[in-house]
């Protein structure tokens, strides 16, 4: 009892102490100074509830029925079905059918749901990158963002300075993206687990400041606008043409619309979402993503079996940043502007947990992850909430399912009796 008191009354205070500065005082603007207020007396007495409620939970905690059963209460599946769907025969013919209706439902659906989906592509095609890293070799990576990007600045200096298409760029920004994860993969050899996630970290935020202070040629804080969009064999989706080009309507004969623009980046990036699944699938059987397994098994193990683990961490981060340059670069020409606050380091959260959300090494998981964190974050009427609710979700998910949504069956060998 003594111990749980001393539990309930730090739990208390730690509540007390982040939620009243948070939700219990702000600023407000009195002429050209601040001046901090309290809050309405229903926050204060929300903040006093919920302290009330948590000070008894964990006080009367093991007297409560159905305590230390928590995941119980919550809806799980049978486990015969749980291992179908991490067979990876399965994932790959339910993966299929997502593709066929995928290429389909666009020509049927809303401009604003193609253009959802065009955002949850781009979510997946970095998941997909970040999940050799994180997922296959385990090598933790919080600043993956610093490859996204490099891959959107360069096609937006490419198409800048040396008026560059999109198709032309699209392989550069891929290899300048290998390139910086290659350079960055040197330093990390040698590191593991806490000190490597803070050298990345580091990295992702040293490229966003570089963009930020190379004012004369990244635009600075302003970032670079009018990046040209994607073509389909030199015509513009465009109402009107630029000089030396000619409009889709214009050659087909049919009236402007654009929701033809919208679904012709859809469908770029469901060309390289597809492109990113049949390398990696090819990849994880070959003796590379065999390679990736055994160093995040045991790495000491891995070099016992005469692997080089320079060369396999390297190959991860090089391939992985490769996925990411693409990203961006579709990034750039969707958004048509590309400025160093588009990758901050909520970014690279997001792409993480979405790897961790949709099991580790599962790409069928990171498709469903990243449909449900996108929606999370498009959710305009919960705005204020948005990260609070992203944060339960998180809280639910390492309670209920600690290994994912769909994760990956690893591969095993019995013997039959």
């Amino acid at each position: 009892m003594s111990r749980n008191l001393k539990t309930a009354i730090f739990s208390t205070v730690l509540l007390l102490l982040i939620s009243y500065p948070l939700l219990g005082l702000k600023l407000s603007v009195i002429g050209i100074g601040l001046q901090v207020e309290g809050a309405s007396p229903r926050t204060l007495w929300t903040i006093a509830i919920a302290a009330a409620l948590v000070f008894v939970w964990q006080l009367f905690r093991d007297r409560l029925p159905g305590s230390g059963r928590f995941t119980a209460l919550l809806p799980s599946m049978p486990s015969s079905v749980t291992h179908r769907l991490t067979l990876p025969s399965t994932q790959r013919w339910i993966i299929m059918l997502l593709v066929v209706v995928a290429l389909v439902w666009p020509f049927f659906g809303s401009r604003a749901a193609v253009d959802i989906a065009t955002l949850i592509l781009i979510y997946v095609m970095l998941a997909i990158g970040l999940n050799i890293v994180v997922g296959l070799a385990g090598l933790l990576d919080l600043g993956y963002v610093g490859f996204y990007a490099v891959g959107a600045y360069t096609y937006a200096l490419l198409a800048e300075y040396a008026g560059f298409g999109f198709w032309t760029a699209l392989p550069i920004a891929g290899l300048m993206a290998a390139t910086f994860g290659c350079v960055l993969g040197f330093p990390v050899l040698r590191l593991r687990g806490d000190y490597l996630a803070i050298v990345t970290l580091g990295f992702g935020e040293i490229i966003r400041i570089m963009l930020r202070n190379l004012t004369s040629i990244t635009g600075g804080p302003n970032g670079i606008s009018s990046i040209p969009k994607p073509t389909l064999f030199g015509l513009s989706f465009d109402r009107r043409a630029p000089d030396g080009m000619q409009t889709l309507h214009e050659f087909f004969g049919f009236a402007y619309n654009s929701t033809h623009k919208v679904i012709f980046l859809y469908l770029i990036a469901l060309l390289l979402v597809l492109l990113a699944l049949f390398v990696i699938n090819r990849l994880m059987r070959m003796p590379i993503g065999r390679a990736w397994e055994a160093l995040r098994e045991d790495e000491i193990a891995c070099r016992a079996l005469g692997l080089n683990p320079t060369v396999v961490k390297l190959s991860a981060f090089t391939l992985g940043a490769t996925f990411a340059g693409f990203a961006g670069s579709f990034f750039a020409a969707r958004q048509g502007l590309v400025t160093p606050e588009s990758f901050s380091f909520i970014e690279s959260a997001m792409i993480l947990a979405i790897v961790v959300l949709g099991g580790m090494g599962s790409q069928l998981g990171i498709i469903f992850a990243a449909v449900v964190m996108v929606l999370l974050q498009e959710m305009r009427g919960f705005n204020e909430y948005r990260m609070l609710i992203f944060g339960l979700t998180m809280i639910v998910m390492m309670i209920w399912r600690p290994q994912g949504l769909l994760p990956m069956q690893r591969p095993h060998l019995e013997l039959k009796p």
